[in-house]
């Protein structure tokens, strides 16, 4: 049994939501419910999503709501010499290869055009991770088994933009490995991601971490919480109500009371809905 590390991994571009609060509540809960330690990274590597100001934003919402996390932050834009070296441990594998396809080009799922080489006249855009042809599989805690084919549902993945930008697939696996993270709680809306990391997590000789996909907050209009769907932020004047909402959209509600008394209750809750690792 590998000790316990959780992650919460928000990208800062713009203050925590509803929806955030839930994922990060989530992840807090199941690494302080199994006894394990919870880091924080921020996912700023498409820098120019981010907005000034907002990861320090952030950091102040998670103390403000007694979410507290053990040792320095990681900054994914302060790590690109080892999404570098991560690519160059691909290529001499032959699992990464230059690709000249636009995003038009490419679709939703990459056809492989440039596995081979690329076409006369053409010159590398981006680059992508040969996925393997057999299916992967894994297993969510809370919504059991899951296979894919990768080369059928989504082809090739990108690993370095055409803008110069390191992929969240990418950067997420290999500071997953950095931080030794052994269980990822996040939001169901990255499920789609799995496969592909679990993917290279194996291609790189990691041992992938165990996941657990929380079911999303939506609006009225069945829409994921978010800056586009144009969440309001969370009020931090607030902080006993809006944890209070969280931890009753988990399932894990307990009296209201304060945010020690509510998240102490959580933990016992969260324990005997996920006892098993």
């Amino acid at each position: 049994m590998r000790e316990y590390v959780g992650r919460f991994a928000p990208s800062p571009t713009g203050p925590l939501h509803f929806g955030s609060l839930v994922a990060a509540v989530g992840s807090w809960l199941d690494a302080r419910a199994h006894g394990g330690r919870w880091l924080l990274r921020m996912e700023d590597v498409d820098e120019p999503r981010c907005s000034p100001g907002a990861a320090e934003e952030i950091l102040r919402a998670l103390e403000a709501f007694g979410l507290e996390w053990d040792g320095e932050v990681m900054v994914q834009s302060r790590r690109k010499e080892a999404y570098r070296e991560a690519i160059e441990e691909l290529r001499r594998q032959g699992r990464a290869f230059g690709c000249a396809c636009t995003r038009n080009e490419a679709g939703d799922r990459y056809n492989g055009a440039c596995r081979d080489g690329l076409a006369p006249g053409r010159t590398v855009r981006s680059w992508r991770f040969r996925v393997p042809e057999e299916s992967v599989a894994f297993v969510d805690r809370r919504l059991g088994r899951f296979e894919e084919r990768l080369a059928t549902t989504c082809g090739d993945v990108v690993l370095l933009r055409a803008d110069g930008y390191f992929s969240y697939q990418l950067a997420v696996v290999v500071d997953d490995a950095a931080q030794g993270v052994t269980d990822v709680v996040r939001g169901a809306d990255l499920l789609d991601s799995t496969a592909r990391q679990a993917a290279l997590h194996l291609a790189f000789g990691h041992e992938p971490p165990r996941w657990l996909h929380l079911p999303l907050a939506v609006n009225r209009e069945g829409q994921k919480l978010s800056k586009q769907s144009k969440a309001p932020p969370l009020d931090l004047r607030r902080t006993e109500e809006e944890l209070f909402q969280a931890l009753k959209f988990l399932g894990v509600g307990a009296e209201p009371g304060s945010r020690g008394e509510m998240l102490q209750a959580a933990k016992i809750n969260w324990r005997l809905m996920f006892p098993e690792l």
